[in-house]
């Protein structure tokens, strides 16, 4: 199992649910206004006057075999529109319960 955490601006917000069902990806758990920077040359979302925007997250936990057809949508979605940033990051699940 992985845990796929997934970064992105709110306007993709409907992407990102729709990219999730169509891989049918039911389990997750989003995060509605996160904020951050992007380390290559993201703008700062922050929610505030000088910097507006912000992020949303999700995590979900899948079979290995998911994630590079996952990892593959997420970057179709970030060529949409390089300049809003979508990033997603993996790691190994150990136990779950």
């Amino acid at each position: 199992m992985k845990a796929v955490f997934i970064v992105f601006n709110q306007t993709n917000t409907e992407r990102v649910a729709y990219m999730l069902d169509q891989l049918k990806i039911r389990g997750f758990t989003f995060w509605e206004e996160v904020q951050g920077r992007g380390s290559e040359g993201g703008e700062p979302r922050h929610g505030t006057h000088t910097w507006p925007e912000m992020n949303s997250a999700v995590i979900t936990v899948i079979d290995d075999e998911k994630v590079d057809e996952l990892l593959r949508t997420v970057r179709k979605l970030d060529r949409r529109n390089e300049e809003v940033g979508v990033r997603a990051f993996v790691w190994n699940i150990e136990q779950m319960v």
